[in-house]
């Protein structure tokens, strides 16, 4: 008997197959046989070429691990008998592979067609054109495309497959702009974009992992709400659900920025609602309940178009940005994640000496205030949020060579720029929303003070308006103060922090006026009795307003700037020097392992 060597088993476990007959020459590396080991199967190869001399087992057989299980005796492999290697085509695809595909592609638009039809009726985009616009082309890694709803109790699985694709949830992590987002979009081919359990279990996960990697999220929110056709799901009254409180939570942690066309109802509105800033189509009705529910509730029948409107929702500060369709909804999107991604180096503005002769020569006029930001900020940087809404009160994302920042102004064209309500609400929820996410502030001010009047009192006034004291004054980001024409009172004080010495710069323009109140008013009020002793009405109205002349001459800009209560009084072509030197002085935040603010308010 010749030399010959033993070919130990390498794990314990049973044989399976016995690839080879003693006398048969093998390679090295050739296949001699297949173990089962915990259920998977490994094969047992031949260490060196030569000739089987003996097999030790036979399938079935259970060994230990380094039992013999063949003999080979080493030696010379002929050339006839040597492995013929096939090939592997890269394109080749296996039945298991096939079946994964074929899941995947069932869902897709293109295997669709009546259901793009449905969205092309309407002037609508599909959800996957949608998600497809925003991201950077090719980055989306979609989570759960082959999801079904939960209704095998109740109809067919292929039925499913075929019309229920994705659950009604398209939905994953991408890029904007080079920069990671998480997306989501139901999608009304689906069951009218209805929350069904399994849609709501994705957004569970994608609203965690959104908090795990502080990725901004945009959610497309079109469809109807709660979907009472589940049967797969366990529970009664679905009250445990997990989604409205993973995506409340993320307030404030990273930018979260809804999206919507056409009707959006109930559980859909109330994700709609929870975000930092909604971007809605001009033929959009949201609403916390639809036709359904609120018939439901005895309170009639009402056509979903005539329920939250575009022209109520935009009016009362529901909606941010109001856009004619779905491209543009998606380019403020991207337009408004930009604001939150940093500094852009590509950047222009208009002659800055056109801002001196913004302002009216007549002290009373008005003037709308967005000629001074569009010539102020970099040219087409300027994103209005809650345009109509709250009209005496501007704000705005905008950039100052590059940089981004958030805008506070008065609009004297409504209310002379005096602060009501709303527009105390409107910029106090800004700059919690600039604060979260370390955006500096510009405040450009121009108002009477705060609004007066009875009918103003019965909007709860004196809480709104200190809202405003209350969040100015516990920002931490650098705010800077612009004077534009009138700082009086009370209006005034909020715009700046609570005081002229809260921004890290106050500087006036030379139409900058400043009092405890308007010159006006103070007049009447602090020389009420010596204008009531002259009986000359002419004479009165003289006297009167050559008070108002030595008031203004004390409370104009220069004036106050010498007595140092503001930081100076500057040319208006220099404003954005100012603003840039303060932004490249402030520090870089440093970064935080959890919120700066617990959350943002929706209101």
């Amino acid at each position: 008997m010749g030399e010959f060597i033993d070919i130990a088993a390498p794990m314990q476990g049973t044989i399976v197959t016995v690839d080879v007959a003693e006398g048969q020459q093998v390679r090295k590396g050739q296949q001699l046989m297949l173990i089962e080991s915990m259920k998977m199967h490994h094969p047992i190869d031949a260490t060196v070429d030569g000739t089987v001399s003996r097999l030790l087992v036979a399938p079935g057989t259970t060994v230990m691990e380094g039992a013999a299980v063949a003999q080979l005796s080493p030696g010379a492999v002929a050339a006839v008998a040597e492995e013929q290697h096939t090939a592997v085509d890269p394109a080749f695809i296996r039945p298991d592979l096939a079946e994964a595909l074929a899941r995947h592609e069932v869902g897709l638009d293109a295997a669709r067609p009546e259901a793009v039809e449905r969205r092309r009726a309407v002037a609508r985009r599909t959800a996957r054109e949608n998600v497809a616009d925003l991201l950077d082309p090719d980055s989306l890694v979609e989570y759960g495309p082959v999801v079904i709803a939960p209704q095998r109790r109740r109809r067919p699985v292929d039925e499913l497959i075929r019309k229920t694709p994705a659950d009604g949830m398209v939905g994953g992590v991408g890029t904007v702009n080079g920069r990671s987002v998480a997306v989501m979009s139901y999608d009304y081919t689906v069951l009218a974009g209805t929350q069904g359990g399994q849609n709501h279990r994705k957004k569970d996960r994608l609203f965690e992992l959104a908090e795990r990697l502080r990725l901004p999220v945009v959610f497309f929110t079109e469809g109807g709400g709660g979907r009472p056709g589940d049967t797969d799901m366990m529970g009664v009254s679905g009250l445990d659900c997990l989604a409205f409180l993973y995506f409340a939570e993320l307030s404030g942690l990273a930018p979260i920025v809804g999206v919507n066309a056409g009707y959006c109802f109930a559980g859909n509105a109330a994700i709609l609602g929870c975000c930092d800033v909604v971007i809605a189509t001009a033929d959009s009705n949201i609403g916390m309940g639809g036709p359904a529910m609120i018939e439901g509730g005895g309170l009639g029948v009402f056509d979903p178009k005539e329920i939250g409107p575009v022209d109520v929702q935009r009016a009362n500060g529901v909606i941010d940005i109001v856009v004619p369709d779905e491209a543009a909804a998606v380019a403020a999107a991207k337009q408004y994640l930009g604001y939150f991604q940093g500094p852009v180096d590509e950047w222009s503005c208009v002659d800055q000496r056109e801002l001196r002769h913004v302002i009216p020569d007549d002290r009373k006029r008005s003037y709308d205030v967005h000629q001074v930001l569009q010539r102020l900020f970099d040219t087409g940087s300027l994103l209005e949020l809650r345009r109509d809404f709250g009209l005496g009160m501007v704000t705005a994302l905008a950039r100052v060579e590059g940089r981004p920042v958030g805008v506070v102004a008065n609009n004297p064209s409504h209310l002379a720029g005096a602060i009501d309500s709303d527009g105390a609400d409107k910029a106090a929820r800004f700059l919690q929303l600039c604060d979260a996410f370390d955006i500096p502030v510009v405040t450009l001010v121009d108002t009477p003070g705060m609004m007066v009047g009875p009918e103003v009192e019965k909007t709860a006034l004196v809480r709104h308006c200190t809202r405003l004291f209350v969040t100015g004054a516990n920002i931490t980001v650098p705010m800077v103060s612009i004077v534009l024409r009138k700082s009086y009172g009370l209006g005034a004080q909020a715009m700046m922090g609570g005081s002229t010495k809260a921004p890290v710069a106050c500087v006036a323009w030379p139409t900058g006026e400043f009092g405890g109140m308007g010159l006006e008013g103070a007049v009447r009020l602090g020389y009420r009795n010596e204008l009531a002793a002259i009986d000359d009405p002419d004479e009165r109205e003289r006297t009167f307003q050559q008070m108002v002349d030595r008031m203004y001459e004390v409370g104009k800009a220069v004036n106050v700037a010498s007595h140092f209560e503001i930081d100076d009084v500057i040319d208006p072509a220099d404003t954005r020097r100012w603003i840039s030197a303060l932004l490249a002085a402030a520090p870089v935040p440093t970064p935080r392992p959890g919120k700066k603010r617990p959350n943002i308010d929706t209101w």
